[in-house]
């Protein structure tokens, strides 16, 4: 077993008795034990529970359970409650937090054998691109321990890239999935909005957050989402559908293209930017698979940052209303009054970016204000969702950048809120319009890894697993890996 072995090669492994359940999440909780303290990836570790878990896996084979998820080990980012264990969301208003219950992706995965050995660190409450906004310190990319791995769901990209986990679970309300992954140079799928639940979810952005697989490759975000989605009636903006595929995709991995696609390439999203020349082989790349490249425009795209930061801090000033130091989280020692409990523990709780964005969303939900910030936002909204539709009539899927950037130094935008903010760019268009996107690993840039973008009409991920899978095979940026890991 290699430290960067897939979850699809582990499985095999397990199956043909190569080495037990037990062994293997030893194996990667000796892995995170060593490196950790360099990357910062992970928030809390969990022994006990992982080697149970392992240990009834061992015993579940040897009764003659063969599913293919069976004894996996893999890491949930710290937004999921998970019962009994601390579940943070990067923040000091959750630090003293364990969760009474299991988030239903949580269960899921639980549900099929899989076996979560930590959680791991994040921008607080999701909200940032660099993973330099944790209460629980900065995450380190493994490809240059200088440099940040993207956020929010850094820790779990990190995680993956090291290989100290196969695959991890992530949220992406703006692109904290798809823009770590292109940084660190692995798999992350977006899956449409309401593919799978939210119940359990700490939230950001109700109308946008969405969990969604972290990998190495295609072939195991496939094996990850047939686990992590369907429909939850405890979720009401969960899908009422189940796609068969989702279950084949489990025991028998991705299907074959069944015809060449015709990739749309959108305009807005293409410069002369140098750190774009992974993206240029790409397209190369797909035209010799026999796919056809045509031109298609996204008009509103220039809107989408500001239109996505004023409906996101909208809702994460609603959200995150809910931590008043009465109920649970962090609590201000001696209060004076109601009052001062209430301004103390939310001031001490709340790091500056979270405080920054509540501000913005108050701000813009207030009288006054609404009409001019909030219900124009939505109105734009709907734009960009109808630019997708018309580009989804002349196209099956669309190619563009995941990021304008590689991994950038730590610090390096911690000042200049506009310059992190457009780091997302690329990402927020499809979060606005709830489309199913992932970035795959296409090249480097100054010795940083680049990823680019897949984004098709909704819940067809499939469309997006078999070109991916397809385009892996023929490539092999997905199998480069960091020098010296940890």
């Amino acid at each position: 077993m290699s430290e960067f072995s897939s979850l699809r090669e582990m499985s095999a492994g397990l199956a043909q008795g190569a080495y037990s359940s037990v062994e293997l999440a030893q194996a990667h909780l000796e892995r995170i034990q060593h490196a950790n303290a360099t990357l910062n990836c992970f928030i809390s570790v969990n022994p006990e529970f992982a080697l149970a878990a392992a240990a009834q896996a061992d015993q579940q084979r040897a009764q003659g359970d063969h599913r293919a998820t069976l004894g996996l080990p893999f890491a949930h980012k710290d937004i999921f409650c998970t019962r009994d264990i601390l579940t943070t969301a990067g923040s000091n208003m959750l630090s003293n937090f364990v969760a009474p219950y299991d988030a239903t992706v949580v269960s899921n995965m639980a549900a099929a054998g899989m076996i979560s050995v930590g959680k791991t660190n994040m921008d607080e409450f999701a909200m940032g691109s660099s993973n330099e906004n944790s209460f629980f310190g900065p995450v380190s990319n493994p490809w240059d321990h200088t440099r940040v791995p993207g956020g929010s769901s850094g820790g779990s990209a990190a995680a993956v890239a090291a290989g100290l986990v196969a695959g991890a679970t992530g949220t992406d309300t703006g692109g904290s999935i798809r823009q770590p992954a292109a940084l660190c140079g692995i798999t992350g799928l977006k899956p449409t909005y309401g593919r799978v639940s939210r119940y359990g979810m700490i939230a950001f952005a109700s109308s946008l957050d969405q969990a969604g697989p972290m990998t190495r490759d295609a072939e195991d975000a496939a094996l990850m989402l047939g686990v992590m989605a369907g429909f939850d009636p405890k979720d009401s903006t969960s899908a009422a559908r189940h796609d068969d595929w989702l279950d084949a995709v489990v025991a028998n991995g991705i299907a074959e293209l069944d015809r060449p696609l015709t990739i749309g390439l959108p305009s807005e999203y293409f410069s002369d930017n140098p750190n774009f020349s992974g993206i240029e082989a790409a397209k190369t790349e797909l035209q010799k698979m026999g796919h056809r490249l045509v031109d298609v425009s996204l008009p509103h795209t220039e809107a989408a940052v500001p239109v996505y930061y004023v409906l996101a801090s909208a809702e994460a000033s609603t959200n995150l209303s809910r931590y008043d130091g009465v109920r649970f989280g962090h609590r201000c020692e001696d209060p004076k009054s109601l009052q001062d409990l209430y301004e103390r523990s939310r001031e001490e709780g709340f790091g500056a970016e979270v405080k920054r964005r509540i501000l913005t969303g108050t701000y813009t939900l207030s009288v006054g204000y609404f009409d001019a910030y909030y219900l124009k936002a939505q109105k734009i909204r709907r734009l960009i969702s109808e630019d997708f539709q018309q580009a989804f009539t002349q196209v099956d899927v669309l190619l563009a950048p995941t990021s304008p950037t590689p991994a950038f130094a730590k610090n390096q935008l911690t000042d200049d809120h506009v310059a992190m903010y457009q780091q997302d760019l690329f990402t927020v268009p499809t979060s606005l319009a709830g489309l199913p996107a992932m970035s795959l690993p296409c090249g480097f840039s100054n010795g940083l890894p680049m990823g680019m973008q897949l984004i098709a009409p909704a819940f067809r991920e499939d469309l997006l697993l078999e070109l991916a899978a397809q385009y892996q095979r023929q490539t092999d940026w997905h199998l480069k890996r960091p020098e010296g890991a940890v």
